[in-house]
């Protein structure tokens, strides 16, 4: 009963995390009229998240592993919160972007941590309580949005920071209680190479901010001189990591095939898949014209169609295996990014007509279902291959994820900050990603592709 108990525990807390991240999502157009920034400098309210939380995933899945679940677990849980009670107090945008980053640190390591204690929980049924997790984000994601948007209509933007700190604390408390006593451990944390990988990242994101300024006028100077130390940075990372006694990035992972292809198409999923949906929202209201509650309820179709299918498909890993879900998914979410290019107003035949609003709720479903699909078998691949780091494996798949969420953030609003067009925008957006997607699929095929299979590779032995 105890073990039952502590997955709800851990499943609320990834809940928490689903609903914060679509009511920011829903908040974001508010968010720039009201803090009066460009959309460029306020596109950082959700890239940073994801460009912090690259480093402290697989940080914090290292210390899961060797400090133990309990106290890392509760750690996040308690800097997630604090990070929202600073985002509802921020009274500017910088402000806002600060306290995010702090929300992130936690945010980052809830993941990998929950994943390594209900790996530890339920050892065998694994799969299906780890593939589980994919149908709480989308619960979630159903949740988040229709409450956000009503939230912000209502209450404001801060409102749906307000709304995680009630849930925090329960988490927490409960945590205390539940989960196993950590029984400690020595760990080597690369803290630095975390802050390089995060500053070849950060000073790659400010020369696309600086770019952003074009209808203000752009500093080149400054532009080739973010680019150079993005550039500078990373080098500087790649030698580190090579050097290091317990790297943030274990390259004997990457340099095995399926671990190198899997984190590939997790670097295009996270564009792809995660990261540019967090402009829905404003997708609607520009080019819709929605409300910003029709915004966040614009959402919710995507939400079922990830909860149905990842539940579905949880539940016959074991079955199909993980490849042929994959690339079903991969596909779909595909199709659903180019329905999306199309910004059909509206569909009529024989008498029979389809409002813009249902085409949208429509392709939107198509997107989830493929989502749905994909993820319980993506998240699962590879960790056959070394069950014995569960958290660490599943700390750099959220990296690369959110490393391609960061990214294809930054881009997109790049392109929108600098587009005449905003539909045209949003076109060469959703286009340009799908046809990315399409190309990620000769990396499944190198992927495991199934769970039957012998580990790869033992603890990598200390230097």
């Amino acid at each position: 009963m105890r073990r039952y108990l502590v997955f709800s525990v851990v499943g609320l807390a990834l809940f928490m995390a689903s609903v914060a991240g679509t009511t920011v999502s829903v908040a974001f157009p508010t968010i720039i009229s009201e803090l009066n920034a460009s959309l460029v400098l306020s596109g950082w309210v959700l890239s940073v998240y994801q460009l912090v939380a690259i480093g402290t995933m697989p940080l914090i899945a290292k210390m899961s592993d060797a400090l133990g679940r309990k106290r890392i677990f509760m750690m996040c849980t308690l800097l997630f919160t604090i990070g929202s009670t600073l985002s509802a107090f921020a009274p500017n945008v910088i402000l806002l972007i600060l306290a995010r980053a702090v929300q992130a640190i936690g945010g980052g390591g809830l993941l990998p941590s929950a994943t390594g204690i209900v790996s530890e929980e339920f050892p065998e049924t694994r799969q299906r309580a780890i593939g589980l997790f994919s149908s709480i984000f989308p619960i979630g994601a159903i949740v988040g949005p229709n409450l956000g948007g009503w939230m912000v209509a209502s209450l404001g933007w801060e409102s749906v920071f307000w709304l995680n700190i009630p849930i925090g604390v329960v988490i927490f408390l409960f945590s205390g209680l539940l989960l196993r006593a950590d029984h400690g451990g020595k760990a080597k944390i690369d803290f630095v190479g975390a802050g390089l990988l995060i500053g070849a990242l950060s000073t790659l994101m400010l020369a696309l901010t600086e770019l952003g300024g074009g209808k203000s006028g752009v500093s080149w100077s400054l532009v080739g001189l973010f680019f150079v130390l993005s550039v500078t940075i990373l080098f500087l990372f790649l030698w580190w990591e090579r050097r290091a006694s317990e790297p943030i990035i274990d390259f004997r992972l990457l340099r095995e095939r399926p671990f190198l292809a899997a984190n590939v198409y997790n670097l295009i999923f996270g564009a792809c898949a995660l990261g540019v949906f967090s402009l829905i929202p404003l997708y609607a209201v520009s080019v819709y014209g929605l409300s910003t509650f029709e915004s966040g309820l614009i959402l919710t179709p995507r939400s079922i169609g990830m909860m149905v299918a990842s539940a579905i498909t949880s539940f016959s890993l074991v079955k199909w295996g993980y490849r042929w879900p994959i690339l079903v998914g991969t596909v779909t979410i595909a199709l659903g990014l180019f329905l999306l290019a199309l910004e059909l107003h509206g569909f009529s035949m024989g008498g029979f007509s389809i409002s813009p609003t249902v085409l949208l709720l429509s392709f939107m479903t198509v997107g989830g279902v493929g989502i749905g699909i994909s993820a319980p078998a993506a998240n699962n691949a590879c960790i056959e291959l070394m069950p014995d780091r569960v958290a660490t494996i599943t700390g750099l798949r959220g990296m690369f994820r959110n490393m391609g969420g960061a990214i294809s953030i930054a881009v997109a609003t790049l392109i929108l900050e600098n587009g005449n067009d905003v539909n045209h925008a949003f076109f060469i957006i959703f286009t340009s990603l799908a046809l990315i997607l399409l190309i990620s699929i000769p990396a499944i095929f190198i992927m495991p592709g199934s769970p039957n299979i012998k580990p790869l590779l033992s603890e990598p032995s200390k230097k």
